[in-house]
């Protein structure tokens, strides 16, 4: 690996330990007209790349509400060059940015803001008029999308009329607020700083509370009134942001990030069985979001890429298997 190489995928700080740093642009689309950034039908675009997590998200809340007609989005590669995120056509990305022609994710944020020194991370919710960033915070990003748009969608899709409330139901934001909150450090973000620690120390403090975070939210979908999915019937936002990980879990976490005391596969069979249940759906409560939005290849890729896992000639060796990717639908 070259110098230049090690430096781009240092992603651990001196002592080990990988911290996530905080989002910048934390502005708020609205069914307000006469808010500062208005719902209005194409006039933002969502950045995501296929391998990112936080990405996946927007883009499953984007196609589980049916808004790929309301906001356009534009596909980064999936692996991260020594420029940031970059489109080049492999990889299902799109070879320029569809709005300005630009090569790098980082020349979108400098148009928004010349003096911007942060990090250039996906998703991002990009304004055509203003010419700037409304959002890069995942958890957001997501919240917007859930009722917001609702005027440019047909009844059966808007929030107000879903049967449970919608994604983020009044009833139970207390309950997925919590769980969010030990979920995304512990489980979210939890494999990233196991994957990404530089030291046996920091990568042990991080990969032990993994697996008992894991191991409670398989007890927590052992109560009746977490099935089939986390807070009952219906699917909400804690279903959604638990989803993106347990789908990169055995085909990338537990080999390429080294989070291998357990497989979801065959330790966990309560969240596998939820995984599963979601994967597979292709009836008219996801419409085959879940499956639409996931991508095997991709995560092994992106994951080896991660961590400079390139030979001497430059080539980047990924792993086969699991296989298969997800085990097939349980028979019922």
């Amino acid at each position: 690996m070259t110098d230049q190489n090690t430096k781009i995928y240092k992603h651990a700080d001196s002592d080990g330990h990988f911290r996530r740093k905080d989002s910048s642009f934390r502005s708020w689309i609205s069914r307000d007209p006469s808010a500062e950034f208005p719902a209005e039908k194409d006039r933002y675009v969502l950045y995501i790349n296929y391998g990112c997590p936080w990405a996946h998200r927007a883009n499953l809340v984007r196609t589980l509400k049916g808004l790929q007609d309301v906001i356009q989005m534009a596909v980064l590669d999936p692996e991260l060059g020594p420029n940031g995120w970059f489109f080049s056509g492999r990889n299902g990305s799109d070879d320029k940015d569809p709005l300005y022609g630009f090569t790098y994710l980082k020349e979108l944020y400098l148009k928004a803001d010349p003096m911007y020194e942060g990090r250039y991370t996906v998703p991002t919710l990009w304004d055509k008029k203003k010419k700037t960033i409304v959002n890069n915070e995942s958890s957001e990003v997501i919240r917007m999308m859930y009722s917001e748009f609702d005027e440019f969608l047909p009844e059966a899709l808007r929030e107000v009329n879903q049967p449970g409330g919608g994604f983020y139901p009044k009833n139970l934001r207390g309950e997925i607020d919590e769980m969010n909150a030990w979920v995304y450090p512990l489980i979210n973000n939890g494999v990233y700083k196991t994957g990404f620690a530089t030291t046996q120390a920091a990568y042990e403090e991080n990969l032990y509370p993994l697996f008992e975070a894991l191991d409670r939210v398989e007890a927590h979908l052992g109560h009746s009134a977490h099935q089939p999915f986390l807070f009952g019937e219906h699917i909400t936002e804690a279903d959604i942001r638990l989803y993106t990980t347990i789908a990169r879990f055995d085909v990338a976490y537990y080999l390429i990030f080294k989070c291998n005391l357990k497989m979801i596969r065959h330790d966990y069979p309560r969240i596998d069985h939820w995984y599963r249940t979601l994967y597979y759906d292709e009836s008219e409560l996801t419409r085959g979001a879940f499956n639409k939005t996931t991508y095997f290849g991709i995560y092994k890729f992106g994951y080896c890429a991660a961590l400079g896992r390139k030979t001497g000639n430059d080539q980047l060796v990924v792993p086969a298997g699991p296989s298969p990717d997800i085990l097939p639908p349980e028979k019922e």
